[in-house]
């Protein structure tokens, strides 16, 4: 049986694309109940694992960073259709997220550089201290890299999170996307 066949349901993914501190984790705890679907976020598991393992310098959290991309990657292979929330890097995700077994959604948040980088500094400090926020090189987090949707030929629905987002408009307008991407 294949995807596509009637007892198989489908699977799609809605990725939720943008910098750090564009708004991403906000927005896909809300988008994710309000389409329906699990939602599965990059920080979610490498909290996880910093909880085990040990980070003690910016290129070993970013290493864990990435370990915890590829298992998010992993589990929604497994588990169907989803949101996945992260910063995701272009130059990696292109071809990771077109690892997955379905089509493909793409969310990106839009945020001016000024409010990235305020909306940074107000969260430095709140999360575990294997992040080193409070130390990052701000050209390691907000680049070309990171600063545009990953935009592989799936539809991608850039939003304005500086303020409050309709998130039953915009789980329509990613319903609407999807429709697209239905084969026949």
């Amino acid at each position: 049986m294949s995807p596509s066949d009637p007892g198989v349901p489908d699977r799609w993914y809605v990725v939720v694309s943008g910098p750090p501190a564009s708004g991403k984790s906000t927005l896909a705890r809300r988008l994710a109940p309000a389409l329906g679907l699990p939602l599965l976020a990059k920080d979610t598991l490498k909290d996880g694992l910093l909880r085990v393992l040990d980070a003690p310098d910016v290129a070993a959290s970013a290493r864990l960073g990435r370990a915890a991309v590829e298992a998010l990657l992993a589990v929604a292979a497994e588990a169907g259709s989803c949101v996945l929330e992260s910063v995701w890097h272009r130059s990696r995700a292109v071809e990771q997220l077109s690892r997955l077994p379905g089509p493909v959604v793409e969310v990106f948040c839009s945020v001016p550089a000024d409010l990235l980088r305020q909306r940074y500094t107000v969260r430095a400090g709140s999360r575990h201290a294997g992040y080193f926020d409070t130390v990052r090189d701000p050209e390691t987090l907000w680049n070309a890299d990171t600063a545009q949707p990953v935009a592989v030929g799936w539809p991608v629905l850039t939003v304005d999170t500086t303020a409050e987002v309709d998130v039953a408009a915009l789980a329509d307008h990613v319903r609407s996307a999807r429709e697209l991407l239905r084969p026949g």
